[in-house]
């Protein structure tokens, strides 16, 4: 049996399973689960599912139970540099010297787990060693299938479902958000974000099925600040405080305590969403976004034109197998004859940037440079786009695409992983609050 004695024996097991390798199905959840009695884990869980805005919302949530007190686990992905990023207990990434002993119980009761599975469940031990109050779980890929439905959740949130993985889950809307629906599985309340019509028909089929109470929320009102900036964030926000209703009695909180509410809503972190990078040391200024497919660039785009932003240029990447063509359309649209830099990711299911670079100077203005392959394919384009005459605060360079793109600036800067500690981090393009989370 393997025996881990630090961090880096974990992460090298899970880098021998493989980031991407997929082997659909719950039994061996359920055997993990079972086996360290946390089927019904002795915590509060929030489940996050759909398809773009999950990490944020789950943001905005564990933000709200940190506001209201409580002692918050929060499971994201993916990560950008390291594992630990996924795994958060009261806003800090669980600490490594605490990963050999949890990682041991769970290879000897379930050796088989893929890479999402291992971390779901080594996520669920570090919650319930920590003694959290409240865990929030960000579903990896659907919902019938997904790890993080084997766990019994008390309330289940559902962000916008849009196409995306179409490959595994289906081709075509109506059988994404079906296979996404399919995590209802009792009673537990069901919140959701507003929906194209048939991710709506398909929510309601499986909560009428489970006799679960269904509740439609609303984007919060312009005027509130908010820790995360554009004008979908409200969408997420909404949905957030949506499901903080059922989950605040859960708790024995207080749902009449506004200013806690606020707090949490104002205070949220998430990186590479829309984060503003304020240049220098070889820098443009910078608008980072996590945004990889036609839906999560659509928001991209009217969150700029809402702030009447022009970027000066753009660094653009993404994987192959992602339905990144509209995407790409989209921001070149948005870019007029700004120019578009484009490195390959260091990624096996890369899009190369020669062909990204003919798609996007076939759709309008030449203006797409290819970047030569290798490591320093992203400094390059930063530095290119850092000489850009026209750059600076109000044109800043976006660095959108793809998460793992993120991840290779992450990788570069690691500083701009956490939260800002200053207001120039946080400027008043976007409508987002200045105000900065407690320690």
């Amino acid at each position: 049996m393997t025996q881990f004695s630090s961090a880096a024996d974990v992460v090298r097991h899970l880098d021998g399973l493989g980031l991407f390798h997929m082997d659909l199905g719950l039994k061996r959840m359920h055997r993990a689960l079972k086996a360290l009695h946390l089927t019904r884990p002795p915590f509060v869980t929030a489940q996050v599912l759909g398809t773009n805005g999950k990490g944020s919302t789950a943001a905005f949530l564990a933000s709200l139970g940190m506001a209201h007190g409580c002692r918050v686990g929060l499971y994201t992905s993916p990560h950008f540099v390291h594992p630990a990023e996924r795994i958060r207990i009261d806003g800090r990434p669980w600490p490594e010297d605490a990963w050999a002993a949890p990682a041991n119980a769970v290879m000897e009761v379930a050796p088989d787990l893929t890479y999402f599975e291992f971390l779901t469940v080594l996520a669920l031990l570090a919650f319930a060693e920590a003694r959290v109050d409240l865990a929030i779980l960000e579903a990896g890929l659907g919902g019938r299938y997904d790890a993080t439905t084997a766990v019994a959740a008390d309330v289940l949130c559902y962000t916008p479902i849009a196409m995306d993985h179409k490959a595994v889950l289906g081709p075509t809307l109506t059988a994404i958000a079906t296979d996404k629906a399919a995590a209802v599985r009792g009673s537990a309340p069901v919140c959701t974000a507003p929906q194209f019509p048939a991710a709506a028909r398909a929510l309601a089929a499986a909560a009428k099925a489970h006799s679960a109470p269904l509740t439609k929320a609303a984007p919060v009102a312009p005027d509130r600040p908010l820790g995360l900036a554009g004008p979908h964030q409200r969408t997420n926000a909404g949905l957030a405080l949506t499901a903080w209703q059922s989950l605040a009695p859960l708790l024995g909180k207080n749902l009449q305590d506004v200013t806690a509410q606020a707090h949490g809503l104002a205070t949220a972190f998430l990186p590479g969403r829309l984060q503003y990078v304020p240049g220098g040391d070889g820098l443009p200024p910078l608008l980072l976004d996590g945004a990889h497919n036609p839906h999560g660039m659509a928001a991209l785009v009217a969150a700029l034109l809402n702030a009447d932003l022009h970027p000066a240029g753009a660094v653009f990447s993404c994987l192959g197998d992602k339905d990144w063509q509209p995407a790409l359309h989209l921001l070149k649209d948005c870019l007029g004859n700004a120019p578009l830099f484009i490195p390959t990711l260091r990624n096996e299911r890369a899009a190369p940037a020669a062909v990204i670079a003919a798609a996007a100077n076939s759709c309008g203005p030449a203006t797409a440079q290819a970047l030569p392959d290798g490591p320093e394919a992203l400094s390059q384009a930063l530095s290119r786009a850092a000489a850009l005459p026209e750059v600076g605060p109000r044109r800043p360079v976006l660095l959108a695409g793809s998460l793992y793109l993120l991840a290779e600036f992450y990788a570069l800067r690691p500083q701009w992983l956490n939260p800002p500690t200053s207001a120039a981090c946080r400027p008043d393009i976007f409508a987002a609050s200045p105000v900065q989370p407690t320690p």
